[in-house]
């Protein structure tokens, strides 16, 4: 259990009442549940005077220009330029256009990649130290809010261990909140290349609470 993925002030209590039931369920199916598990990152940190990475506008306009007549759009200029998406996102996109334009080369990037070096290292030490298959925590501390809701808590917990390390991470749903209306995910993060062991620990857990069910609007399938 990997608390620090999730614990924080604004974290929904049932959330954590749902993931607690989960593990419960792990366990009564055979599963070893280690708590608490930490990953140490106390002495990591981002170089601050190589700057910001941000290579987002490098990766999109590069992605955009190898499509030809396949995409409207071939730059993130025109994606401002057509107004087609949320207004929600209009400040992140401008901001992106207005920034540089960082490739893998440049000091900002290079730092970075050594920075994510240092939280791989420190999550395999964690892993390899507590003999784990995967860690696990719930996907979001919070239930889903509203497409353009940017004021009640997200708590989205997918944003850091995944995506840092380039480790996979497979999630799958673990419950509901809100009087069974709106559901919560579970994560199964696990070590480079180690996809198969992170498929059939889901699966397991899947086949075993068969949480997932349609949507109550969604038409019986004839």
């Amino acid at each position: 259990m990997l608390r620090q993925a999730y614990e924080r002030e604004s974290t929904d209590a049932e959330i954590v009442r749902v993931f607690t039931a989960a593990m419960e369920a792990m366990r009564a199916a055979g599963a070893i549940i280690v708590d608490p598990v930490k990953v140490d990152l106390e002495q990591i940190r981002r170089a601050q005077s190589a700057g910001t990475c941000g290579g987002f506008k490098y990766d999109i306009n590069r992605y955009l220009a190898q499509q030809g007549d396949r995409v409207p759009v071939h730059s993130l200029e025109e994606i401002i330029r057509s107004r087609r998406f949320h207004p929600s996102v209009q400040l992140r996109l401008q901001q992106a256009q207005d920034g540089s334009d960082n490739g893998p080369e440049t000091p900002a990037c290079q730092a970075e990649s050594a920075y994510r070096a240092q939280v791989r290292g420190a999550v395999a030490k964690a892993m390899d130290e507590g003999k784990l298959d995967a860690m696990v925590y719930p996907t979001w501390s919070n239930p889903p809010r509203l497409i353009g809701d940017l004021n009640t808590p997200h708590g989205d917990n997918s944003q850091f261990f995944s995506p840092t390390t380039g480790f996979p991470s497979i999630q799958v749903p673990m419950g509901y909140t809100r009087d069974g209306r709106l559901p919560a995910g579970i994560t199964f993060f696990g070590r480079a290349w180690d996809e198969s062991t992170l498929i059939a620990l889901a699966y397991s857990f899947e086949q075993h609470t068969k949480h997932r069910h349609p949507p109550g609007a969604t038409p019986e399938l004839k």
